[in-house]
């Protein structure tokens, strides 16, 4: 027998390295502000910068011309002492203005071409979407979630390329975390389960999410030594179900530096870096990782939970009927009903024998993994309490003995 031939998707990087016209790129970022308009915050804040900076370069450059006059000229100490500054200022902004329009061309052009590449490979692009509405653990973190750059493919079945942004803390503690992702939608709903790849690990795991280490499940082969595979409590035989020797060597091959999450009827890679790029290189290696992973999703369609057996079984059990109450007549039939032999041979509307078969589908304990604690993070609570507890224990020590 024969294995069928693999299937080969468009592949087409030209567009990624052309060189682009300028009014092509200036009518394609017409067409996204269009679809794009800015928000009445982001005005708000361009008008107080506006201002601030006014305030700041008036004042600058009045001291400045008194500085001068004072000291009748503007080679004089006062007239150098003033006008320090603002020149300062000057060369700032002389530098920043053109600094400042060659990146937003820069930008503006990349998004051309990633929407111009993704024509190429039949493809769509859409340039932003906030608070991406995705299940995966990176999707529900921190404030100003922005998914941006998105290449979607439809055949054979939904892929979305993307990068994503989002912010935590406040004030001087803010943070903005990057991270680049693809989204593979699956054909029924699995446990969640998450492939945590070691080679992209520093001081622990790299991931926003720690989960419980009794959830931790070691595979055969080689496949500790690339990645830690957690799957919630119970499910251990449907993981080893789903990551059958062949699969896991796909994943072990392809991808090796990406981190994994199935959860619901998706599947996400993610990495720390842009996903949707003008870096071919990038691009081919993803596109090939899912090629590669896209022929065993098959198999995966065929998992059933058979948790939910019981709970089908269970919804279509008829209720007992009450026992009689001393007193009560039995139950009889209508006056006039006559009593109809049961015909020979099973009933016509027996049910069929598959009914019973779970449907697609995760019972409640198998949606989500149990969240733990990451040790860096125990590590950092104790080293904060020694630095605040220990001085203040000393000093009492030391005032009680030498009091």
């Amino acid at each position: 027998m024969t294995n069928p031939p693999t299937q080969t998707y468009p592949f087409d990087t030209r567009p990624l390295t052309d060189p682009v016209d300028p009014r092509a790129v200036s009518e394609f970022w017409r067409s996204i502000r269009s679809r794009y308009p800015t928000s009445a915050s982001t005005i708000v804040a361009w008008v107080i910068i506006g201002v601030v900076a006014i305030m700041i370069l008036v004042p600058m450059f009045g001291i400045t011309v008194i500085g001068i006059i004072a000291s009748g000229s503007g080679i004089g100490p006062a007239g150098g002492v003033f006008s320090i500054p603002f020149l300062i200022m000057l060369v700032a902004l002389g530098a920043g203005v053109p600094i400042g329009i060659v990146s937003m061309r820069r930008k503006r052009a990349e998004a051309f071409r990633i929407a111009q590449f993704a024509a190429a490979n039949g493809m769509a692009y859409e340039h932003q979407v906030n608070q991406p509405a995705l299940p995966g653990m990176i999707f529900g973190n921190g404030s100003s979630r922005v998914a941006s750059s998105l290449v979607r493919g439809y055949s054979p079945r939904f892929v979305e390329f993307g990068n994503y942004r989002y912010t935590t803390g406040s004030g001087k503690n803010q943070t903005t975390h990057h991270w680049g992702y693809v989204a593979v939608k699956l054909d029924v709903p699995l446990p969640n389960i998450v492939l945590d790849a070691l080679g992209n690990n520093a001081l622990g795991s790299n991931l926003p999410a720690t989960f419980s280490r009794d959830q931790r499940l070691s595979l055969e082969g080689d496949f500790d030594r690339y990645f830690s595979l957690y799957c919630p409590r119970g499910y251990e035989a449907d993981a080893l179900y789903l990551f059958t020797p062949d699969i896991m060597a796909r994943f072990i091959d392809h991808a090796a530096q990406l981190d994994v999450e199935i959860v619901d009827d998706w599947m996400f890679l993610y990495m720390q870096r842009p996903a949707s790029t003008t870096d071919a290189a990038t691009w081919a290696w993803l596109f090939g990782t899912v090629g590669a992973l896209m022929t065993k999703f098959d198999q995966w369609a065929r998992w059933r939970d058979d948790r939910l057996r019981e709970a089908q079984a269970s919804a279509m059990a008829l209720p007992a009927a009450p026992p009689l109450q001393p007193g009560m007549p039995a139950p009889t039939a209508p006056a006039g009903f006559a009593a109809v032999p049961a015909p020979p041979g099973p009933l016509p509307f027996a049910p069929p024998a598959g009914m019973l078969a779970p449907p697609p589908g995760v019972a409640v304990q198998g949606r989500r993994l149990k969240r733990g604690v990451s040790w860096v993070t125990i590590v950092a609570i104790l080293l904060m309490l020694g630095f605040f507890i220990v001085p203040q224990f000393l000093g009492v020590l030391g005032f009680a003995l030498f009091r």
